[in-house]
């Protein structure tokens, strides 16, 4: 699969936890984010801490624990032709998964974004169809970036 052509993005990159911003400056946030649109969209994209990653799952999703990214989509089930959302990622639990998948954090990290933008724009992975789906779009995605498969062990976001 090529890569998406390029649609129109405003984007919003928050680094509440500064601690991945040297690493991941907005401009290589931008291009991962860009290489997963299938449409013009306003995204945010932000780094928090494991506090507040904890406080938002808890809050929208009853899930008491910090999570390694989650996607707040406004427009995925619209006819709007501007995809919306807030992607949150977790520098704590990124950084530990990264260390025990044998991930650079940057594949991790770009692995995650292409995630959350994915489901910002309405894929899903709640059958095993659609998981399915959504992996290989993923991989495609991932490799046209030059960044590996990121389920050769099984060790997705699928699971979390």
């Amino acid at each position: 699969m090529p890569m998406p052509p390029k649609n129109k993005l405003s984007l919003s990159v928050q680094y509440p936890d500064p601690r991945l911003q040297a690493m991941l400056p907005r401009a290589t946030v931008r291009r991962w984010v860009q290489s997963a649109l299938f449409a013009p969209a306003e995204l945010t994209i932000r780094f928090v801490d494991a506090a507040e990653g904890q406080a938002l799952n808890r809050d929208y999703r009853g899930k008491d624990y910090a999570t390694n990214v989650l996607t707040f989509a406004y427009t995925e089930d619209q006819d709007s032709e501007i995809t919306q959302a807030d992607i949150v990622l977790c520098t704590d639990v990124l950084q530990r998964e990264a260390k025990e998948q044998g991930k650079t954090l940057a594949q991790h990290a770009a692995h995650l974004i292409v995630h959350g933008v994915l489901h910002a724009q309405g894929y899903d992975h709640e059958s095993d169809e659609e998981a399915a789906e959504m992996e290989q779009i993923e991989i495609e995605l991932l490799a046209a970036l030059r960044i590996p498969n990121p389920y050769t062990e099984d060790n997705g976001p699928r699971s979390v």
